[in-house]
């Protein structure tokens, strides 16, 4: 039986982005056996449950397990503070807060996860502070965020920055979180062929000559 005064937390994927620096559809390429979504919420469901992956109309996503719960934005090209909101609606009947990621972090730590988790304490959102810049999809929110957010949509101001002006924030602060994953590699986002191709070469992994072809003789 949960313990009432802990939480309990679910995790959000966002996969709303076009993945235009990449050339492909970053939620479908390959990291060993599984896709790269499919990696990001295997590591997730080690930690938080339920899982819930947050897509616009394009690009596609992989087809998702029955245990992974799918929504969409509302509205396209509102960054991830759409997502954020629809991935807390889609959990809010049965968890308290949910961890946040994108997509695009395989090499994202449980101990990174946990560590994040046990700092949300009383306030609303603990999010990753990197030398003072704050990492809105390697946070913690509280479903009870929702409301400040739709209104912050309304204004249309959509930086998560402004969210974190208006509810209790706490900055989790990277020497903290080195003692979970020392090198950070759960903030190395991969935006461009280049940065997949070393992620796979740090998880010791092989790249698919058709992939490296496509990433690197874009259309």
């Amino acid at each position: 039986m949960n313990d009432k005064t802990q939480p309990v937390i679910a995790g959000v994927v966002l996969c709303g982005g076009h993945s235009r620096r990449m050339g492909i559809s970053k939620a479908q390429l390959p990291f060993g056996d599984e896709t790269m979504l499919d990696r990001v919420v295997r590591i997730l469901r080690q930690v938080v449950s339920p899982i819930v992956v947050v897509t616009s109309a394009n690009p596609p996503i992989p087809r998702m397990p029955d245990h992974v719960l799918v929504t969409q934005d509302r509205k396209p090209d509102q960054g991830p503070l759409e997502g954020i909101r629809m991935g807390l609606q889609a959990i809010s009947s049965v968890a308290d807060a949910a961890y946040v990621t994108g997509c695009d972090v395989p090499l994202l730590a449980p101990g990174f996860i946990q560590t994040l988790i046990d700092q949300l304490q009383q306030t609303d959102v603990a999010v990753a502070s990197e030398n003072g810049f704050l990492h809105p999809l390697a946070a913690v929110y509280r479903t009870s965020v929702i409301d400040p957010i739709d209104q912050l949509l309304n204004q249309q101001r959509n930086r998560p920055l402004f969210l974190y002006d208006q509810v209790a924030t706490t900055a989790v602060p990277t020497d903290l979180l080195k003692k979970a994953d020392p090198g950070l590699r759960s903030l190395t986002n991969l935006n461009e062929p280049q940065d997949y191709f070393s992620a796979l070469a740090e998880a010791g992994l092989p790249i698919e000559d058709e992939i490296r072809n496509r990433l690197n003789h874009p259309e």
